[in-house]
């Protein structure tokens, strides 16, 4: 089985939005239906990537370039959201993390151990769906978030950069605590900014909240693999 440390070359960037009330009810809600459009094609296009990948032997070098590739991808999307290249870009960024998932899964599931990836796939939809209910049905401010998920991404990075020399288990998972963390605090940031009128771009929106998705399943996932006696 590979090293753990390679199941938190993780893709943390998360995108934010304003704490605006909604002003166009009808306008945050067409965002809001276009970015759960949207979130859910570029998952199953992400989940096709990855059953491609499935069967490949895992490699690092391939695996953090995809994840490089995806993170250069999504500073791009901010500059060109509002044209049909920011979708482009959007399946561009999704099918590069699902490349870095089907390795690891394929392994799992081959060794016997799928209910890892179930248990991870059962817990992450639980989060998520919990976390959007929370501030679609409260309509809450959640923009006090943003800088907790802002002072969170950099700290988690350096944690993450410093472990990667020190090799310690108990930090790495220490840093998938922490990332489940940022990443729930950036999904309530999020939906509650399109929910709220502060977020009008639905592929920002949908790149964002899928961020954390993936951010959020592989830090269970590695979490499972580590009380699960995987080495």
């Amino acid at each position: 089985m590979q090293d753990r440390r390679y199941q938190q070359g993780y893709n943390l960037a998360a995108a934010g939005a304003g704490s605006t009330p909604v002003v166009d009810s009808d306008t945050a809600n067409t965002v809001l239906k276009n970015t759960y459009w949207l979130l859910g094609m570029t998952l199953a296009f992400s989940a096709f990537t990855a059953f491609i990948s499935s069967g490949m032997a895992f490699n690092p070098v391939v695996h953090f370039g995809a994840l490089i590739g995806a993170l250069v991808i999504s500073f791009v999307i901010n500059k060109v959201a509002n044209s049909v290249w920011g979708l482009v870009l959007a399946f561009a960024f999704t099918g590069l993390l699902g490349l870095t998932i089907g390795p690891i899964v394929g392994t799992l599931v081959a060794a016997g151990q799928g209910q890892m990836v179930t248990t991870a796939l059962g817990l992450t939809a639980f989060a998520f769906f919990g976390l959007s209910g929370t501030a679609l049905v409260t309509k809450k401010d959640f923009s006090f978030l943003s800088s907790f998920v802002t002072i969170g991404f950099f700290v988690i990075l350096g944690a993450f950069i410093l472990n990667l020399f020190l090799q310690i288990p108990a930090v790495a998972l220490a840093i998938s605590v922490a990332i489940i963390l940022m990443s729930s605090a950036a999904i309530l940031w999020q939906t509650s900014a399109i929910v709220r009128g502060g977020e009008t771009n639905y592929i920002l929106a949908a790149v964002s909240l899928y961020a954390s998705i993936y951010n959020i399943f592989m830090s269970l996932l590695h979490i499972l693999m580590a009380f699960g006696g995987d080495d």
